[in-house]
């Protein structure tokens, strides 16, 4: 039934934006460890900025996957 299978891309995009949001919202938490770390002399600021971007790659890349993941799920349904 093709009404089902839109649903279901549907809820297949809702749980990707889902992962998405917990992911970025770790990307925040880890950030914030790190800009602490820093501000208590813990780490330097050198290696703050390493950090965060290192970060930032790991969500970007992520992203990206549930983004792969989505499309081809999206795909496996319009196709059933």
């Amino acid at each position: 039934d093709p009404f089902s299978r839109k649903e279901l891309a549907k809820g297949v995009k809702k749980f990707g934006e889902e992962a998405k949001v917990a992911i970025r919202n770790i990307r925040r938490d880890t950030v914030d460890f790190i800009k602490k770390t820093e501000k208590n002399k813990m780490i330097s600021e050198d290696d703050s900025k390493y950090y965060q971007a290192e970060t930032q790659k790991v969500t970007d890349k992520l992203v990206k996957e549930v983004d792969a993941m989505i499309s081809r799920k999206e795909k496996d349904l319009v196709e059933m």
